[in-house]
Order: structure tokens, then C-alpha cells, then sequence
């Protein structure tokens, strides 16, 4: 067995199980009387706006935005670009080409909504009060602070024109299908791309107790507009959304299923930790390592050979100023973890194929990479401590660049104990 190979053969595993045609044609909603509007945000809309065309029969028209370089061609569905993870002026014209495209529709339209992760940021909407420059800093902010996805989006929609339920809003009294690629931990698609068709029930009050309770260090004018009263998000119960429906069609938990069939295939038994793992990267690693550590020395909790596999979203707080994601910075703590314990290969690598925002998706790690690291010259602890996993893996050549995939299923982590 080539074990980065074999880890590299689950990872497409896991992409394949979330490839937008596939996903996509169990979900189709039933066309309208009137208009067909597409509309979506994320890493992979184009591409899941190009597999809609390719699946629908009938006229439609429509709009997303996705990451710079992630395009894919449509014919009737237009294609916008813009920045993330950090907002930028494209993105504020996407927002505003999303919402003319679902405006003015009457009952016997259709809105389709093609959402993923990457949203949050591909679509900046400031509301009143607000510039562009403040939903920047707050993304910045967020960022940083090593919360939860789940705070950082409930924060993000009240600090908008778009998310939380907005976008759906304009498009009343049409009807609206949300389509959604899962990459929250959870799997509650009112979180993915903070929910700009899918409203929930968290109020600005919690909204602030939340950053509160993250000491999350708001923007002084993003700040003071959670603590005015102004025009609440809408909510779940709301009559304008009792026709709408929302389908999860991809997720971490299908792809790591999927994933662990292939493995199996292969010879070696899988299991799978959670699909929902949530944390402090570098503290995450940590457990993944002592778990692989007494696989390998003891055959508890699991007999050798296994692949222990696991997804979610793991976090990173800032404390340094190198490069790197969360996948990079997770493996740098597992390698230190697993230094001298023969017979362990590892992958861990963003299903969107970037993680944060380098060229990589992830990187791989074996007993020897702690070692190797030191002879390149390179203080593994103190890169760790410095956020610098991406050049730390670099100069070893251990990292894992797939390229854009076309999905986003949040990440993926797979340890093999042969």
C-alpha cells in the first residue's frame, strides 16, 4: 500500500459522493407556472449552477457568486466573482445582482437557491449605517477570535442587508427552493453561508451575548449597531416562508461515508469519529493523535490496520502571522503528536480545496514529518505558535493541492494505522 495515495483515493471519495450532478437531481423542484430564477452564493455555485442547467428542463435565468477562480461556464445563469474569506467590491455587487434577480416575481414564480459554503463573505450587504469597510473588519474580526462557525454567522446576519432569511424576503410572494451543500458542523442549513434564504431564531441580543462570551473584539460602529434597535432579522415563522422548502442535498457525513465504503473496499476498516468536530485545531489534533497513538501501540479503541476518519470545522485563533488554514495548522500539532510512531500516515485537507486562504487544500504527515521539519530548518513549536503550518509544510514539499473541487463539505481528516 502507497499510503498517501490511498489517503488521496478517500479524499476524492468524499468529493465525488458531494459532485453537484449527482447531489443535485433527487432534489429538483417541480417547475413553475411562471419564471425559473436561480440564484446561489459559495465556493461551489458555479458549479452546482452548471449542473442545474444541465438537469432542468426549461427556461430559466439567474445569478451566483462564488470565490475568484472558482467560475465555471453557464449559459442562461450568470457568474460573478468575489473575495473571501474577506469581503471586497465585487461581492457588494453581487449582493445587489441577487437581489434585482428575485425581485419583483409574483406567486407563480420559482426561486431556486443554490447555496454553499464560502457565502458569508461572497456576499457583503452593510446595512444602514454600515459601510463595506465595516462588514471587512468584522470578517477580520470573526476571523481571528477562533469562534464557531455557528457564532460567527449568527453575528454576520444581524450585520446585514442579505443573510438571515433577507434574500428570500425580497423574493416574496414567489416561491423559494433552497438547495444546500452542508459545510457546518450540524449540518443546519439556516448556518450555511449565513442563511441568506433560510432565516433562524437567534436575536441580536443573543447575537451580542454570544460575542460577549467568545470575547470576540467587535468593531466599535459594527458593535454599536447590534446595541441600537433596529429592524430585526426575519424569523423562522414567519408567513412569507411557510411555502419555502429547504433541502440538504451534500454533506461531511455522506462524504465521509462514502469515503469509508472505499477504504473498505481496499482491505483496511474504517471508522468514522464524528462528521461534526468543532474546536481549536492544534487541541483537536491532539486528541486525533493520542487516539492513532494507541491504535498503534496497544489496538484500543481500534485493531490496526484502520483509518480513522472525521470531519467538521475546526477553529484557529490567531496568535502569530504566518500563513496557513485550519487543516495546515491541525496537522502541524498532530505531527508533533505522533513523532516517532511508525506506521501512521495522515491527511487532512478542506473540501473546497483551499484551506483558508492559500493554493492548498491541506497537507499530509507521517512519524518522520516533526523530524524532517527540523532537519529543513524548521522549529515545528514555534511555527505552530507563529500560525506558519503552510510554510512549514512547503519546505518539506508535504502539501496537498488538489485544486478548486467544485464543492464544499467543510473539511476532511483521515489517519491511517497500518
Amino acid at each position: 500500500m502507497q499510503p498517501r495515495a490511498f489517503l488521496t483515493s478517500l479524499f476524492q471519495a468524499a468529493i465525488d459522493a458531494a459532485d453537484p450532478a449527482i447531489a443535485l437531481k433527487p432534489y429538483l423542484p417541480t417547475p413553475p407556472k411562471g419564471r425559473t430564477v436561480v440564484i446561489g452564493a459559495g465556493k461551489g455555485a458555479a458549479q452546482l449552477a452548471q449542473a442545474f442547467e444541465t438537469l432542468w428542463d426549461g427556461p430559466l435565468s439567474g445569478v451566483v457568486v462564488t470565490r475568484y477562480g472558482y467560475g465555471a461556464p453557464c449559459t442562461s445563469i450568470r457568474v460573478l466573482e468575489a473575495a473571501h474569506p474577506v469581503p471586497d467590491t465585487a461581492g457588494l455587487a453581487a449582493s445587489e445582482a441577487l437581489i434585482a434577480a428575485v425581485s419583483n416575481l409574483g406567486p407563480d414564480d420559482l426561486v431556486v437557491a443554490l447555496i454553499c459554503g464560502g457565502g458569508s463573505s461572497l456576499l457583503p450587504s452593510p446595512p444602514k449605517g454600515l459601510e463595506l469597510g465595516d462588514e471587512q473588519a468584522l470578517n477580520q474580526a470573526l476571523l481571528a477570535s477562533g469562534a464557531p462557525i455557528s457564532v460567527m454567522n449568527a453575528i454576520r446576519k444581524h450585520v446585514s442587508g442579505i443573510k438571515g432569511g433577507r434574500l428570500a424576503a425580497a423574493a416574496h410572494p414567489a416561491r423559494v427552493v433552497s438547495l444546500v451543500v452542508s459545510d457546518v458542523p450540524g449540518d443546519d442549513p439556516a448556518q450555511v453561508a449565513s442563511g441568506p434564504t433560510i432565516p433562524d431564531p437567534v436575536t441580536r441580543r443573543q447575537a451580542l451575548k454570544l460575542a460577549e462570551s467568545h470575547r470576540i473584539d467587535l468593531p466599535a460602529k459594527v458593535l454599536r449597531h447590534l446595541q441600537t434597535p433596529a429592524a430585526t432579522a426575519p424569523v423562522p415563522d414567519d408567513a412569507q416562508f411557510s411555502a419555502h422548502e429547504v433541502h440538504v442535498i451534500a454533506s461531511a457525513s455522506i462524504s465521509l461515508d462514502a469515503a469509508a465504503r472505499l477504504a473498505e473496499t481496499q482491505g483496511v476498516p474504517a471508522v468514522i469519529l464524528s462528521d461534526a468536530i468543532e474546536g481549536e485545531a492544534r487541541d483537536v489534533a491532539q486528541v486525533h493523535a493520542a487516539i492513532a497513538r494507541q491504535v498503534a501501540r496497544r489496538d484500543r479503541p481500534f485493531q490496526k490496520p484502520v483509518v480513522i476518519l472525521s470531519g467538521g470545522e475546526t477553529t484557529v485563533t490567531l496568535r502569530g502571522h504566518g500563513r496557513g488554514g485550519r487543516n495546515t495548522e491541525f496537522l502541524l500539532s498532530l505531527a508533533q503528536g505522533l513523532e516517532g510512531v511508525a506506521g501512521v500516515d495522515a491527511l487532512a485537507a478542506d473540501t473546497d480545496g483551499i484551506d483558508g486562504s492559500e493554493d492548498n487544500a491541506g497537507a499530509f504527515v507521517d512519524a518522520s514529518s516533526s523530524a524532517r521539519l527540523r532537519d529543513a530548518g524548521r522549529d515545528p513549536m514555534a511555527d505552530l505558535d507563529n500560525n506558519d503550518a503552510y510554510s512549514a509544510f512547503a519546505s518539506i514539499g508535504d502539501l496537498f493541492s488538489p485544486g478548486p473541487t467544485g464543492t464544499n463539505v467543510n473539511d476532511f481528516r483521515a489517519i491511517l494505522v497500518r
